[in-house]
């Protein structure tokens, strides 16, 4: 995997996490995989995040790790020193843009508005995040940029749910969703690991 847009090929669903216990890193990223999902985005809301991707780097280097809610200098380097094989972040000022480039990692910066998808085709993207989706127009909005900006693809992600989500992957200008939905804190808690598992296959089989 070498650019942002091979990201949105990975898997249909990118499961978006922010995990309470580095212990439960592992045990998820596997029971991704048995599903058929290929990546997880962690995110950096939790002190748990960047170890959690060190563990999955490290253990399950067959699942491809992202780092979520970058949103500060200095945490992409962070995040990619830990093993994220790409960055997410759910917005851009001009500051942020230029640490994520310097990391070297690929990235999914955030967009939710015409106008900012447009600055970072500027900057070269021609995937990114399309975020908070659902309270920034959704589909409709989606379907209608297609027309003047036709190059570019979205990860959108934001209130989208199973029952939403094959919308969106209609969409030609929508390679993959983030959707919370894969790894739910009461499972995670209870360590349900063969309900995550039929959650992921069930994301797996939308595409």
């Amino acid at each position: 995997m070498n650019t942002a847009a091979d990201v949105l090929d990975l898997s249909p669903v990118v499961p978006v996490v922010a995990l309470d216990d580095v212990a439960h890193a592992v045990p998820l990223a596997e029971a991704l995989l048995r599903g058929g999902i290929r990546t997880i985005e962690v995110t950096l809301r939790t002190p748990a995040g960047l170890p959690a991707i060190e563990r999955i780097a490290a253990e399950v280097p067959e699942m491809v790790a992202g780092a979520g809610t970058i949103t500060e200098p200095g945490q992409a380097k962070r995040a990619a020193d830990a093993g994220a094989r790409y960055l997410v972040t759910p917005g851009t000022t001009e500051r942020l843009l230029d640490d994520v480039e310097a990391s070297g990692v690929p990235f999914l910066a955030g967009a939710g508005t015409v106008s900012e998808a447009m600055r970072l085709a500027e900057r070269g993207a021609t995937a990114m995040k399309f975020f908070p989706a659902e309270p920034s127009g959704g589909v409709p909005f989606l379907k209608a940029i297609a027309g003047p900006l036709p190059q570019l693809r979205f990860c959108p992600t934001g209130g989208i749910s199973p029952r939403t989500a094959p919308d969106y992957l209609a969409l030609p200008n929508v390679g993959c969703v983030g959707g919370s939905w894969l790894a739910p804190k009461d499972l995670l808690a209870a360590g349900d690991w063969a309900k995550v598992e039929q959650l992921a296959r069930e994301a797996a089989a939308l595409r």
